[in-house]
């Protein structure tokens, strides 16, 4: 479908009744847009879901079909959505879909809330296994601990990654213990066993994953069996602590991100041979000071650029790896948590490192936004620049200090003044990645887009400006056929006059479904 009509769909300021011309012309593209438009009414919903077949699920999704709209017989996949989200006529469209003969549609159903009783025991007895493993994902926790026995292994790994499971369930899941062995997996129901599957298998029908094995024990799907329930927060703690020293990495993995880790189990992992490990256990609220120091000089810079983004770190241990890892500009949870005399205390510090941390906060107290902004250094400068409040005098004060290393993040801030905006368009190729900010920027002025459209990257962003000049827009509109992005983007543009929509649904290169292109 041509890009100008699918800019239109999106465009919230097209009409009410250029929309019914749009649902007249839609394909599954274009009605997936305007599916999901706001204003759009019930008839036409109604209307699109008769024209495009394929939107009926993304309506009832998004609410704008009832139950009395779709007819579960010829759109299941409607009535199917109306059930995920509880609006449809359970029972009766539940007890309908258990007996499907579409096997996919037993599976929806099955993730669906607030089955019937009968229902659920119809899918727990279904004959496809991924059925009965879709309802072991989301059952309750009566039924989850009954398929904990299922003889299937994927229904029981499936009940291992559902947090409803009662706590000793997973247990079992996890240790094998009290349940009866499982009869079939994945693995042995595809091939014979022992099988190992290669990992670059060459057959194209083949779905089975990369070193997938059986050899009667169901050793991989068991596997990943306790890798859900080590990555399950209901499972107990007293059932995960034991895999701190198993062979298998990805169990290590999960059990060192769980928040619920004894001061002894994280000391181990500390130790693991992995960097993996240890950065996902450097991550974990659930590390002690103690152990956060001895993390801070692990040898893996990974591990201590992610141990900079526990929440629990000290601040000088922050501070110190600031200086030492490379962390990004981003806001550290840390920081995001601290107090304001921690901040003030941050922003006076000698290290530029230590007084970018606060600098990525945007709800400063003006004293220390101000000494931030003043800052010598223009990492700490950029840093700070898209904090609001920042007068146009300082923000100009700034650029002129530091140039093009702050510009796009000067343009970024949501106080600049279309004279300054302006001017950062003029700063030549330097500023080329504060176009790209200008270009969305609310107060861009019509100069400063017509300097993003010169650049290729911010010239879709700049297209849908409200503030381009509506000969620009025609114009862009003109050559379609050049760049569709931008023409899309065009479109797009709330400033765009109705008349002029209503010519662009109407030019001769706009064919209905099943037209010549």
């Amino acid at each position: 479908m041509n890009p100008v009509l699918r800019g239109l769909a999106a465009n919230s300021s097209t009409p009410s009744e250029l929309i019914d011309r749009l649902i007249a012309l839609a394909d599954a593209d274009i009605a997936a847009i305007l599916a999901r438009r706001a204003d759009l009414g019930h008839a036409q919903a109604v209307a699109l879901a008769a024209s495009v077949e394929e939107s009926v699920a993304w309506l009832a999704y998004e609410g704008r079909l009832t139950a009395a709209d779709i007819d579960p017989a010829t759109q299941p996949e409607g009535a199917l959505a109306l059930l995920t989200e509880g609006h449809a006529r359970s029972p009766e469209w539940a007890r309908l879909f258990a007996d499907d003969p579409v096997a996919e549609h037993r599976e929806k159903l099955a993730a669906c809330p607030g089955l019937p009783d009968d229902v659920v025991e119809k899918l727990a007895a279904d004959p496809d296994v991924q059925v009965v493993a879709e309802l072991a994902l989301w059952a309750a926790p009566r039924t989850a601990a009954r398929l904990a026995s299922h003889p299937h292994a994927a229904v029981r790994r499936a009940v291992a990654a559902n947090e409803a499971a009662p706590p000793a369930v997973l247990a079992a899941l996890l240790t094998g213990e009290g349940l009866p062995p499982a009869r079939r997996c994945p693995v042995c129901d595809r091939e014979e066993t022992p099988f190992v599957h290669d990992p670059h298998c060459p057959r194209l029908d083949c779905d089975l994953p990369p070193g997938a094995a059986c050899d009667g024990s169901h050793e991989s799907t068991r596997h990943d069996t306790q890798l859900a329930a080590l990555s399950n927060p209901a499972t107990p703690t007293e059932a995960v602590v034991g895999f701190v020293d198993h062979p298998s990495l990805l169990l290590r993995w999960a059990l060192a991100a769980r928040p619920d880790l004894p001061p002894d189990i994280c000391a181990r992992l500390a130790e693991d041979t992995n960097p993996g490990v240890r950065g996902d256990l450097a991550e974990n609220p659930a590390l002690d000071d103690a152990l956060i120091r001895v993390l801070a000089t692990d040898r893996d810079h990974e591990v201590r650029r992610r141990l900079a983004r526990n929440p629990r770190v000290p601040l000088d241990v922050l501070t110190h790896l600031a200086g030492t890892t490379r962390i990004g500009a981003t806001l550290l949870p840390r920081i995001a948590a601290a107090s304001p005399d921690e901040l003030k205390e941050l922003a006076a510090s000698p290290d530029p490192a230590a007084r970018m941390l606060p600098a990525q906060r945007r709800d400063l107290a003006p004293a220390v936004r101000d000494a931030l902004a003043d800052d010598s250094d223009a990492k700490v400068v950029k840093s700070i620049a898209p904090h609001p409040g920042l007068t146009d005098s300082r923000l100009s004060a700034m650029l002129d200090r530091h140039g093009s290393q702050v510009a796009a993040r000067v343009a970024a801030n949501p106080d600049a003044t279309p004279a300054l905006l302006e001017t950062i368009a003029r700063h030549g190729p330097a500023a080329r990645k504060a176009l790209r900010e200008i270009a969305r920027h609310r107060h861009a002025p019509a100069p400063a887009l017509l300097a993003c459209l010169r650049d290729a990257r911010a010239r879709p962003i700049a297209a849908g400006h409200a503030a381009l000049p509506q000969a620009v827009i025609e114009e862009l509109l003109a050559d379609a056929d050049a760049d569709a992005e931008v023409a899309e983007a065009a479109a797009a543009n709330p400033s765009l006059p109705p008349g002029v929509m209503s010519d662009l649904v109407t030019r001769p290169w706009i064919r209905p479904i099943g037209g010549d292109a």
